[in-house]
């Protein structure tokens, strides 16, 4: 099986509780939030988040009831 690659647009539209991208471009630039590829140095790099990325984020970010958070 094949390693699915989303645009920020892409994750923001199919995981919005992940935000906008500029929600995204933030978390990246604090160094927060998923994993994610950028094919090229400075401005110019298109950045994309492997599918498996943000559903490994996404489980990581999840409380049990009656743990501490």
């Amino acid at each position: 099986m094949s390693e699915e690659f989303l645009s920020p647009k892409q994750v923001a539209e199919e995981f919005p509780v992940l935000g906008t991208p500029s929600a995204l471009a933030e978390r990246r630039w604090r160094g927060e939030g998923p994993t994610y590829i950028k094919t090229g140095k400075g401005r110019g790099g298109r950045v994309f988040y492997r599918r498996s990325a943000i559903e490994d984020f996404l489980t990581e970010c999840t409380v049990t009831p009656g743990r501490a958070a």
